[in-house]
């Protein structure tokens, strides 16, 4: 089969984002366009390549934030010196938790122009790939008994939602943070580790705002992702796991008092956000908490990849964390992975590519630079400092480890899409009736 039969022009639109817009990013490479393999390999009938292609392996992400970015240069060159005959062409598509990058890709997929691979999250945000057949089934080539063995049960099964291995996640992040710069909350008099609610962080904020001329939480709004995600962490310090999972299975309605409370609240916090949250990005609004700008951000362990990476800004002593108040026991979970394409122009590269990512060295250079841990059991945690090592801890004691919304392990692109909708018109108006009604709505 081919990518354009499979994936359809309307299965595209609704995967690709609430706009449906089709992006066309400067700098990817443009070859195949006729669905050859781009390379020394050949291409049956059915677009699958079969021989070795090209050695040159183009590697599509989102990573471009300080942490973040010297992350995925670790992991590229650690895989560079154990595979010195493959080349890499490294793509950025940044923007929108993924959507820049989806967008991209799905309609290089359209066009039978696929990359060697390209970074996704699992679960159930592979639905539009795997219902269309365009990934690769890795079992055989990528997975063997020694991977299997060593990766974490509830990571594998994200790697095969249509019952076969398509993807290879490479770290788990934590959704339910609440950072904080510690001078500027003890001059406030605020202790975070006393915060037991959501609302508790109203209070505290309410009191940095009053004590100090710090923007009591940094935010950004330019994009939907950052407030749905706070607000998946209000709502389960709020109400719980069990609510959430709810919410998620559709039942919006049936829970409608804690959603509207949650948005409300998210509301409130809103007027202590800071001023330019709607021109900046994450890592931009987190600027301000290591200038000692800002007292809180609400976000994933990659800020502290950013904190890490700052001069003279050391964990506990300049900047700490405690669990979202309400969510102590709870890891909240996003994972990152990368796949195969049909149709692939270098599929012996990719391969060699995808199993680096499974590897011990390979999580273990990647993940302390990214502020994540490794979804393989065996990585020693040598390279990991005070922080992750804490979190790897968190994790093992966690009760449980709920998916996402705002990074699509836990709804369909389709309903994600519909979410991300909602939360853009809640950003600009925090209208909570038109919030509720949109959720109600989204699935």
């Amino acid at each position: 089969m081919t990518s354009n039969n499979n994936l359809t022009r309307r299965r595209y639109l609704q995967g690709a984002g609430a706009t449906g817009a089709v992006l066309t990013m400067a700098g990817c490479l443009g070859g195949g366009g006729d669905g050859d393999s781009g390379g020394d390999g050949t291409t049956e009938a059915g677009g699958t390549t079969t021989s070795s292609g090209s050695q040159e392996l183009e590697i599509v992400h989102w990573w471009t934030a300080g942490g973040e970015a010297d992350a995925l240069e670790a992991l590229v060159e650690g895989f560079e010196e154990e595979y010195p005959e493959v080349t890499v062409t490294n793509n950025a598509a940044p923007g929108g938790a993924g959507s820049a990058l989806d967008t991209e890709i799905q309609s290089r997929i359209l066009n039978n122009n696929p990359p060697s691979t390209f970074q996704i999250w699992p679960g159930k945000a592979l639905n539009t790939y795997t219902e269309s057949e365009v990934l690769e089934d890795i079992g055989d080539s990528v997975w063997d008994q020694e991977m299997r063995d060593a990766y974490l049960d509830g990571v594998k099964q994200m790697s095969q939602p249509a019952g076969n291995y398509v993807a290879v996640p490479l770290n788990i992040h934590r959704l339910n943070n609440l950072f904080y710069n510690v001078e500027v909350v003890e001059s406030a008099g605020v202790d975070p580790s006393s915060l037991s609610t959501p609302a508790d962080v109203l209070s505290a904020m309410e009191t940095i705002d009053a004590e100090t001329d710090a923007t009591p939480m940094a935010h950004q709004t330019q994009a939907p992702w950052s407030t749905l995600q706070l607000w998946e962490s209000v709502l389960i310090g709020a109400a719980g796991v069990d609510t959430y999972n709810d919410i998620l299975a559709g039942n919006v309605a049936a829970n409608e008092d804690v959603v509207r409370e949650s948005l409300q609240l998210v509301a409130d916090y809103s007027e202590y956000f800071n001023e330019d949250a709607g021109s900046v990005a994450w890592d931009q609004a987190n600027n301000g908490v290591i200038q000692g700008n800002a007292a809180f951000l609400h976000q994933g362990d990659w800020a502290a990849g950013q904190y890490q990476a700052a001069e003279d800004f050391e964990y506990e002593s300049d900047w700490d964390y405690v669990p979202f108040p309400g969510t102590d026991s709870v890891y909240h979970v996003v994972t990152d992975s990368f796949v195969m394409p049909t149709s692939n122009p270098s599929p012996e590269a990719t391969e060699k590519w995808l199993s680096y990512c499974g590897s011990v060295d390979g999580q273990e250079r990647f993940n302390p630079i990214k502020g994540s841990i490794p979804p393989r059991t065996d990585v020693p945690n040598d390279e990991f400092g005070p922080f992750l090592t804490t979190q790897r801890e968190d994790f093992n004691n966690s009760d449980a480890q709920p998916p996402s919304i705002a990074h699509g392990t836990g709804v369909t692109p389709e309903v994600k899409s519909n979410i991300e909708g909602v939360f853009s018109s809640f950003n600009g108006s925090w209208n909570v009736d038109n919030a509720y009604n949109g959720l109600t709505n989204a699935f």
